[in-house]
């Protein structure tokens, strides 16, 4: 009888072992949804900030509009420091903002906003409606976002697991300009 309990405890160990592993899987797909909702929930509060900036200063709306192959964010030629006021003002802070600028790790590093985080201003073609598009770098890969805005500067370079835009995460809004100027 000693022999059957002795494998009784190893039967159990071995099962023990097995869901503690499944945990801690679950544990790190976990962490990755999280890092990617707290990425989105950026966004939306960079595509509020630039949208509230567009709509505040609508009489220049279209000196907003930036290339879609060169979005201001990671990479871009921005100042770090901006002054003025207008567009130019608008598009440093904004910059600054997809950077991460508003918050810095304990070694002066930016960790304010999402990993790779660019933005693009596009005109619709009707004067009065822009596209704002932010656009980041995801953990796992999903499937290429339509929009162009950053199109490509995604891949991994290692080819292995975010080839073509897979890991682009991509959030727009439109915003329409009123004609306020009276009959």
């Amino acid at each position: 009888m000693r022999g059957v309990s002795l494998i009784e405890v190893l039967v159990t160990t071995v099962i023990l072992a097995v869901g503690l592993l499944g945990l801690a899987g679950l544990q790190v797909r976990l962490q990755s949804a999280e890092l990617e909702s707290y990425q989105r929930a950026q966004a939306i509060i960079l595509l509020d900030s630039m949208s509230d900036r567009l709509s505040a200063n609508r009489a220049n709306a279209a000196s907003y509009v930036t290339s879609t192959t060169d979005p201001l964010g990671v990479g871009d030629s921005q100042p770090t420091s901006c002054s003025g006021g207008g567009q130019v003002y608008d598009a440093c802070l904004w910059s600054n903002a997809l950077k991460g600028a508003a918050e810095q790790s304990s070694s002066s590093t930016n960790v304010g906003a999402m990993i790779g985080a660019r933005g693009c201003i596009e005109d619709l073609g009707t004067g009065d409606q822009y596209m704002i598009t932010v656009v980041w770098q995801g953990m796992n890969p999903i499937a290429a976002p339509a929009s162009s805005c950053g199109a490509g500067l995604y891949d991994d370079s290692t080819g292995t697991k975010c080839i073509n835009d897979l890991c682009r995460r991509t959030m727009s809004t439109i915003v329409r300009i009123a004609n306020l100027a009276s009959p």
